[in-house]
């Protein structure tokens, strides 16, 4: 019989989708509790945590440790003016709407660092965090949802990037691996989904993305070396090539 939890867990429970919501942050708490929009319940929560005040006194050094690799990624703080979250950097403050929806991603993680929200004890559900982030950055948030763990977040992870699946493997491996980790394999079985599972990726039977990155490696190999030249040459060089 697997053990019960000994205690409930105080904290809120966070949940973030695939898509930022700073740029629609303004008004979208009293507009969902006073008409109908096609908005879960989560993501309400999830507003009113972004709205919450800055945490300060001791814990204020935590969050400088895991504000800080944001921060210099982003260029600035995220600031809350009124209803409007803006990204204030030493050029000015730059409304949320205007800045790339990769960076309003890691803003709202941010932000929620920045209130305590994404302190001590507590559950993260992140839904695709790669959406929209290219791997420069995706390797970033892989670092910092193990930073978070090992806070004393639980983080639960939905993701069809194995570039992302291999980071947080890495980093897991290397830097952090007094983490316990579980990975959860959902496949469609004809008569419903069946899950395989296990510490590591390997356990979870069938990666689509996996299988799917192998054939495009296979299908570039088979092209004229002339034509993988060219390509090459163009992403070191970023020269546009005529079609």
């Amino acid at each position: 019989m697997e053990a019960t939890p000994s205690a409930w867990c105080d904290k809120v429970p966070i949940y973030l989708p695939t898509r930022e919501m700073l740029s629609i942050y303004p008004g979208f708490v009293s507009l969902y509790e006073t008409a109908h929009i096609p908005f879960k319940e989560t993501w309400r929560d999830l507003a009113i945590l972004l709205g919450a005040p800055l945490a300060k006194g001791a814990r204020e050094k935590k969050v400088r440790q895991l504000l800080e690799p944001l921060e210099s990624v982003m260029g600035g703080q995220i600031v809350l003016d009124g209803e409007k979250f803006y990204l204030k950097s030493k050029a000015g403050e730059i409304e949320m709407h205007l800045v790339g929806e990769g960076m309003r991603k890691l803003a709202m993680l941010a932000r929620l660092i920045a209130t305590g929200s994404l302190l001590d004890k507590g559950t993260l559900y992140w839904d695709e965090p790669e959406a929209n982030l290219n791997p420069k950055l995706v390797k970033l948030v892989a670092r910092t949802i193990l930073e978070l763990a090992a806070q004393g977040i639980q983080v639960f992870v939905a993701s069809h990037s194995l570039f992302l699946m291999r980071e947080l493997f890495i980093l897991q491996q290397t830097e952090f691996k007094q983490l316990e980790t579980r990975c959860f394999g959902l496949h469609d079985s004809g008569e419903g989904v069946s899950v395989e599972q296990g510490p590591t990726m390997d356990d979870v039977g069938e990666i689509a993305a996996l299988d799917e990155d192998l054939l495009q490696s296979e299908r570039y190999m088979d092209l004229p070396s002339a034509c993988r030249h060219a390509i090459t040459y163009r992403r070191k060089t970023k020269v546009r090539f005529p079609r």
